[in-house]
């Protein structure tokens, strides 16, 4: 992975003036979506777990309030960047000084790998401590579900099981650190739009936390993602990934939150050179 080297952004700076992060990825386990709200969201249930795919956070302070990135380009007006509401959001209650932020992107956008919203959440706890606002990650949650349903996972960045919007959790003691995880990028961008059309709530066999002491071997018959079919049927070369990873070994694989990425978990380090030829691949993380 090529990290932005802060000298080509901010020249003559000290290392204590800047602070770098590097916000990770999540991929849901299972995303079951059980009922329309009245406010126009959907209730789901779905288990957020971090991995190891990383964009670059720097900040450092500045004469006027600044946005810039590197890396993958971000669709959409910059002046409307998650990054940007996080600071006028906490601007309201706090007096910040202005700041330079810029974002080097790595993690695919439109992936369901939750990259904005990371970026958002950890922004919150970098600013938090630079300008010693004494923010609890209780409170640091609070504001993170102003900006999207699952940026106040990133706060805690631990394995959940998230519920109502996505954006409440319940701790889980979920350690796959034993697998090869795999994640793979097809060269599409599927929407939430994409994900919600002729999605039917339904009801589901068991709690999906429950699902989770079966064999990782049993995850593909009672763990699934609500979003894939509504996705697949736009982009039929998802479920050809994934059938290509489940033939080369994959125990489990699934599309993560609204997609298109996919993963995969095995039990021996794989590489598959055929998949890098038209897709982003991450190994190990």
């Amino acid at each position: 992975m090529y990290f932005w080297h802060p000298t080509n952004v901010y020249k003559n700076r000290t290392c204590s003036e800047l602070m770098i992060v590097f916000p990770n990825a999540k991929i849901n386990l299972g995303l079951n979506i059980l009922n329309k709200r009245a406010d126009g969201y959907h209730d789901l249930q779905t288990i957020f777990y971090p991995v190891n795919v990383k964009d670059v956070l720097e900040v450092i302070e500045s004469d006027e309030l600044k946005f810039t990135s590197s890396g993958i380009k971000i669709p959409g007006d910059p002046e409307e960047n998650l990054c940007l509401r996080v600071f006028k959001l906490l601007s309201q209650d706090f007096d910040l000084p202005n700041i330079h932020i810029h974002l080097h992107k790595n993690i695919p956008i439109g992936a369901g790998l939750g990259g904005g919203s990371s970026d958002a959440a950890f922004l919150m706890k970098l600013l938090n401590e630079k300008f010693e606002l004494n923010i609890s990650e209780d409170r640091m949650e609070e504001y993170c579900r102003h900006i999207g349903s699952d940026c106040a996972f990133f706060i805690r960045n631990q394995p959940v099981l998230a519920y109502d919007k996505g954006d409440h959790f319940l701790p889980l003691n979920l350690d796959l650190s034993n697998y090869f995880m795999v994640v793979v990028m097809p060269p599409v961008h599927a929407s939430t739009a994409d994900a919600y059309s002729g999605i039917i709530p339904c009801s589901f066999e068991k709690p999906l936390e429950e699902s989770l002491y079966m064999p990782i071997k049993e995850w593909k018959n009672h763990i699934r993602n609500d979003f894939e079919k509504s996705v697949k049927r736009k982009f039929p070369q998802i479920e050809k990934i994934k059938e290509y990873l489940y033939e080369h070994g994959a125990l489990y694989a699934s599309m993560s939150g609204s997609g298109a990425a996919l993963y995969a978990l095995f039990e021996n380090e794989v590489h598959f050179p055929e998949l890098e030829q038209e897709n982003r691949v991450f190994y190990g993380v």
